[in-house]
């Protein structure tokens, strides 16, 4: 038995002398030249491999990864408006060992925002924590994610639009528990709540559930009992709920008046006149409209050479009048005595 353990020992330390050898060959410079061109997933499966291999490898790993909170803080979202920082910590402690964690407040009213931030104090506690994204706080379904990856953290599915759904009419005494439990039926939840209203923290009659898999939220919106609380329930995307695919605001073939082109001496819609008559020398040529009027209308601007409408008994030289000074308005429009 000793001579097995004797030849176990000189057997490490052959090895330990054998690499210590292969040191010498090998300089620090020459490993970085070697390392610099790998790509990341190469250097991660290198590192991965050494540090199952060699323990004081992975210490070292940890110790650098750690050192960052950015791997260790967690974003929580979702949380009770009555959820305060230490029922916060409370919900996450079963992880592991937390070195800072709060609700944020809103700095005007003082009420909570319906998040905080946890942080703990080694990587493994944040890896157990994310492995149970969805947590049940204060009767609310709060989601976890890193902090760094913001709101986009939690979703492993792009398409939230087909995960997400909106509830209605519910009854004041349901519950986001009970909200949630109903239609976990269905699938797996990722998160959930009635919506309550943040002053008299009472159920606003709505809320949300946003399943992993589009094929559970499809389930729940084709499911013919909607009924929860002694209530039928309205169940249909969220996205739909929003009335983002509604009306455009002009119907097909309805062009606005500004888009127009105007005929001269019209005034374009919104502008004023901004003097009392036109320029001198400036009359109002004959044009055809572009815009059909009845044919009983007569028209507002007489043509050259013609009596102005309705006919003026006064003379130019009688009126005392520049030529290009109007003599009266029609239809708000200034006419002209044109001599015969």
């Amino acid at each position: 038995m000793e001579d097995l353990k004797k030849r176990k020992l000189e057997d490490a330390e052959a090895v330990a002398e054998a690499e210590a050898d292969n040191a010498d060959f090998v300089s620090k410079e020459e490993m970085r030249f070697l390392i610099e061109p790998l790509a990341k997933p190469q250097l991660v499966d290198l590192l991965a491999k050494l540090g199952s291999q060699y323990p004081s490898i992975a210490e070292e790993i940890k110790s650098i990864a750690s050192a960052d909170p950015v791997h260790r803080k967690l974003f929580v979202r979702g949380l009770a408006w009555n959820t305060t920082s230490e029922t916060l910590r409370a919900a996450f402690e079963e992880y592991g060992e937390i070195e800072e964690g709060a609700v944020i407040y809103d700095k005007t009213t003082g009420k909570s925002r319906g998040y905080g931030f946890i942080t703990y104090k080694n990587m493994e506690s944040t890896q157990r924590a994310l492995k149970a994204t969805s947590k049940l706080i204060d009767g609310r379904l709060a989601v976890c994610n890193l902090a760094c990856d913001g709101l986009s953290g939690t979703s492993s599915t792009p398409d939230l639009s087909l995960r997400k759904l909106y509830i209605g009419s519910l009854s004041p005494e349901v519950s986001s528990e009970m909200l949630l439990n109903y239609f976990a039926r269905h699938g797996e939840i990722e998160e959930g709540s009635v919506a309550y209203d943040k002053d008299t923290n009472e159920s606003r009659g709505f809320g949300f559930v946003t399943y992993k898999t589009a094929e559970a939220a499809k389930k729940a919106i084709d499911d013919p009992e909607k009924t929860l609380g002694g209530r039928n329930i309205i169940v249909k995307y969220a996205d739909s709920h929003k009335g983002k695919t509604g009306q455009p605001p002009f119907s097909a073939g309805v062009v606005s008046m500004a888009a127009l082109p105007m005929a001269p001496g019209y005034v374009q819609p919104g502008k004023a006149h901004i003097s009392s008559g036109p320029p001198v020398g400036y009359t109002y040529p004959y044009a055809a409209s572009p815009y059909p009027s009845p044919a009983t209308a007569p028209s507002p601007y007489p043509t050259q050479g013609q009596v102005p409408y309705p006919p003026v008994s006064a003379k130019k030289d009688q009126l005392g009048l520049p030529p290009t000074q109007p003599v009266g308005m029609n239809n708000n429009y200034p006419y002209y005595y044109t001599k015969q």
